[in-house]
C-alpha cells in the first residue's frame, strides 16, 4: 500500500501544477482584416501592433484603437461613414471590410499603450 502511494504522489503532484492561460480565440475575422488592412491601408498607415506610418499624417492602428474612449461600436461606425474620411481616404469599404477591418483592429488595443512621441 505505501509503495502504491509513493507511485501515486508524482501524478498528484503533477495534477496540482498551474496550466499556461488559454490562448484567447480569435474572432472571425481578424486574419482577414489582418490581410485587408495590409492590403489596402499599409500604405499610409503602420498597421502592426508596432511601428511608423509611412505617411506622417496617417495615424498608426494602434493609436487609433487606444484612444480614450474608442469602442468596436464607435470605429465601426466611423468607418462606415465615408464622409468622416480626410480627403485623401478616398475609397469605399464594404460592410464585410469595415466589420473585419475592425474585429482586426480593435487586437491593437493594448491597457498599457503609450503614445509614441511626434
Amino acid at each position: 500500500m505505501k509503495s502504491l502511494s509513493l507511485l501515486c504522489l508524482p501524478l498528484l503532484l503533477a495534477a496540482c501544477q498551474k496550466l499556461p492561460p488559454a490562448q484567447p480565440v480569435p474572432s472571425p475575422g481578424v486574419a482577414e482584416g489582418a490581410a485587408f488592412a495590409q492590403a489596402s491601408c499599409a500604405g499610409c498607415h503602420a498597421v502592426g501592433p508596432q511601428g511608423r506610418s509611412p505617411r506622417s499624417a496617417a495615424p498608426a492602428f494602434p493609436v487609433i484603437v487606444n484612444h480614450e474612449g474608442l469602442t468596436a461600436e464607435t470605429l465601426s461606425t466611423w468607418l462606415r461613414g465615408a464622409h468622416n474620411y480626410p480627403s485623401e481616404m478616398d475609397f469605399y469599404l464594404s460592410d464585410r471590410d469595415v466589420d473585419r477591418l475592425v474585429a482586426y483592429m480593435m487586437t491593437l488595443k493594448d491597457p498599457h499603450f503609450r503614445r509614441p512621441p511626434d
